[in-house]
Order: structure tokens, then sequence, then C-alpha cells
């Protein structure tokens, strides 16, 4: 990873782990793919590596997650989805040349159409979306219970009942918060 942007936070899911790609949205927001670099580095560490990226291909990027999040948001609280993000999923999805390929070692990668497809990368991400978003998935959507976090993820876990994007930062935030307003001395 480069120095001096914030860590990404990978999940095993592609769409909400690519929401994910901007964090803290009710707090102090945190931007992990400031520049088209960083696209691309987030890209390569979720099997859709790109050589490169234009400021115009990161836009078309933020507005898929963008749109993403909003979907995923309204689907978890049992809204009708937005249609300009359904649209914008939609398009971006349509856009996309990649191919599903089965390794030698059994596992799926994804080929781009070219080594700068970051539209075919985004509609390997845009197809995923729509896949949880249809309920096509074993799993639910579910928001963050951290009130400056409110991120959309897919709870897998067999209750379906995670309150936490990540525990190891959001859950953990909470939990240190609950541990200290009991110790003693402190305002409850």
């Amino acid at each position: 990873m480069r120095a001096g942007f914030p860590d990404f936070r990978l999940g095993s899911v592609l769409a909400t782990s690519f929401t994910a790609t901007l964090t803290e949205r009710r707090g102090d927001a945190v931007e992990r793919i400031p520049t088209p670099q960083r696209l691309v580095d987030w890209l390569a560490v979720s099997g859709l590596a790109v050589e490169s990226c234009t400021t115009a291909q990161l836009d078309l990027a933020r507005q898929l997650r963008e749109s993403i999040h909003a979907a995923a948001t309204a689907a978890a609280v049992q809204e009708p989805l937005p249609e300009a993000a359904v649209r914008v999923i939609n398009e971006r999805s349509a856009q996309g040349r990649a191919a599903a390929v089965l390794t030698p070692d059994g596992k799926r990668r994804w080929r781009l159409s070219s080594p700068s497809g970051v539209e075919d990368a985004l509609g390997v991400i845009a197809a995923d979306a729509i896949s949880i978003i249809a309920g096509e998935r074993d799993g639910k959507l579910a928001l963050c219970a951290s009130p400056t976090c409110r991120a959309a993820f897919f709870d897998t876990s067999q209750s379906r009942t995670r309150r936490w994007c990540d525990m190891n930062t959001c859950g953990n935030r909470q939990k240190k918060a609950r541990f200290n307003a009991k110790k003693p001395g402190s305002a409850e």
C-alpha cells in the first residue's frame, strides 16, 4: 500500500467493500480512494487489477460507490431503491466486459478486456451489488450500528444479527466506549 493514505477496509463481499472506500459517512468522512492511483491500488487488492485510471474514471467509480451505498441502505431498511442509484448501477454493469475465468487451482478470477479496463472492473462491482441487493446470495444487507459510520454491509453470519460493518474498527470502538463508561468515576 502507498504510504500516506488510510488503509482499505476489505471484507468478503466486493460491492460492500467498495462502498467502504468512504468511511465514517456521518462523522468525519474518510476518503480511501482520493486519487486515481489509489483506485488502481484498491482494484488490485480486490482481484481486479488495472494498469491505470483517469480522473474521469475515478469520478465514475465514486458515482457507482455512492449509488451502491444508497441502494444497499434502502434495501437494508426495506425502503424503495432510489431510481438514480439503480440507473447508475445498471449502467456500470452493462458497460463492463469482464469475464469470470477458472484458475488451475479451482479459483474464480476476473479477466478484464484490457489492462486499463476500469469500466470492466466497475462492471464486476456493479454486478456484485446487483446480486446482493436483489437477494440472490445467502445473507442480508444491514447497516452498521455505529452512529458515525452507518455503512451498509452484507451479513453472512449464521444468525444474521451482526451489528458492525467491521468488528476491528466500529465494533471495537463501541466496545471500548461501553467499557470506559462503566469505569468508576465516569459520567453515565
